[in-house]
């Protein structure tokens, strides 16, 4: 029988207990519950990249090496930490789904995960040596991405396909609230780092065991295991263009977007400091860019989610916020000021919630296998992490070797445009 027009299609149903699974489909009570604990869980993981990476962390590379050297240093701390980044996630989701225990699959690694991050950010508090410091960096990198894994296969494994997209906008939220929050929460900490690097590796670890602990899945003793095959895991850590398509071009279009965004964003205490010019006073200016982009995202994505559910689309929103992000980012390239860069962020939060609002809710309907969830999204939540870390890293490089900070919007500009073009190759969602 055809599908009625708008409908969505999951890639496997999800029944409301599928035989063997660990964490039966929610609805009800349990649902709701859930959600009220995944989006602060979110939250917590997220508060630290937006906080450590672009402010934190630079504040303290440059009060470590100087002026001279940051913007090369940061560079080679963050590009380390982006490949460690790129590796724990999918391996620590496909740890989960081969979990068994009597706690489930995924809960015992999303704690194990952020308590490893949290000690090592709490050890980056205490030293003063680039060396230690990248060294803390990675293993912060390692643990809250190893958390993060089989956080993200909550949704497939226990979220109808029809609630996906409030669950995308519970989620969503909770990770650009975090983000952007966290900028504040940097800013306001700019002379206590240690004090700041405790308080967040706490406050993560909190909200990942409440989560926990209030959300337990059955356990996954009896769940049945195929064999472990190196070569089929190995495959699986890179999305297959011919394989899956669907599931590579939206890998493709959510690495380009959160690209584009973190390329600036994640730049704009040196950005503020050396393109606008206000050098000492543009740590003040952070929390102002910051709440400006929450004035654009929060009515974005509390609409989208739900409404892409109502309409039956999820390629329109993200062609759309996309493509906004993306022009949003030529407004400081054309008026390099304060005015320009607080219009930008305007702009780009309104963009930016739209596109966390289906996001996550266009991955749950293209994974390969229901047999491999978490792995498949730690896969795809690559593209969302990586781009948090590794946009320091291309910054630092387009600044020192290829024109400058005014270069940097145009080829923002270039990876959102990308990633509006991908998500136009998908094929099995509308």
């Amino acid at each position: 029988m055809a599908r009625p027009p708008g409908e969505l299609r999951a890639p496997s149903p999800i029944p409301a207990e599928p035989a063997g699974s660990a964490a039966p489909a929610l609805d009800g009570r349990a649902l709701r519950r859930l959600m009220a604990c995944i989006g602060p869980a979110h939250l917590g993981i997220a508060l630290v990249w937006g906080a450590v990476p672009g402010t934190l962390l630079a504040l303290q590379v440059q009060r470590t090496v100087g002026e001279g050297a940051k913007v090369g240093t940061l560079a080679v701390v963050t590009t380390v930490g982006a490949l460690v980044a790129m590796v724990a996630q999918p391996v620590a989701g496909a740890v989960s789904d081969r979990t068994r225990s009597r706690f489930g699959r995924r809960g015992p690694w999303v704690v194990a995960g952020v308590a490893t991050g949290g000690l090592a950010l709490i050890g980056m508090a205490f030293t003063h040596s680039v060396p230690a410091m990248l060294a803390l960096w990675c293993l912060v990198q390692f643990g809250y991405n190893f958390g993060a894994g089989p956080l993200s296969a909550v949704m497939p494994d226990r979220v109808p396909p029809e609630k996906r997209g409030l669950f995308s906008t519970v989620t969503g939220l909770g990770s650009m609230c975090g983000s952007l929050f966290g900028q504040i929460f940097a800013a306001t900490f700019e002379d206590r780092i240690t004090t700041a690097y405790v308080a967040l590796a706490l406050l993560a670890m909190a909200l990942a065991v409440v989560l926990v602990t209030l959300n337990p899945e059955r356990p996954s003793r009896n769940v049945p295991q195929e064999p472990f095959q190196v070569r089929e895991f190995l495959s699986g850590l890179l999305p297959n263009p011919r394989k899956h398509p669907d599931f590579f071009w939206v890998f493709v279009s959510r690495l380009s977007t959160n690209l584009a965004y973190f390329l600036v964003f994640g730049y704009k205490l040196y950005i503020l400091q050396d393109y606008i010019g206000l050098h000492d006073e543009a740590i003040d200016r952070v929390p102002v860019l910051a709440l400006t982009a929450v004035a654009g995202l929060l009515p974005a994505v509390v609409v989208t989610g739900p409404l892409s559910d109502r309409l039956g689309r999820r390629k329109v929103f993200v062609v759309a916020s996309a493509s906004l992000i993306g022009c949003a980012m030529l407004i400081p390239f054309a008026v390099p000021t304060m005015t320009g860069m607080t219009v930008m962020a305007f702009l780009v939060g309104i963009g930016f919630g739209c596109f966390q609002g289906v996001d996550t809710a266009l991955i749950s309907q293209v994974l390969p296998s229901e047999r491999s969830f978490a792995r498949d999204l730690g896969v795809v939540n690559v593209a969302a992490t990586l781009p948090q870390v590794l946009a320091p890293a291309i910054a630092g490089a387009v600044v020192l070797w290829l024109g400058g900070y005014r270069t940097l919007f145009p080829l923002a500009l270039a990876f959102a445009l990308l990633g509006a073009v991908a998500v136009l190759r998908v094929k099995s969602v509308r």
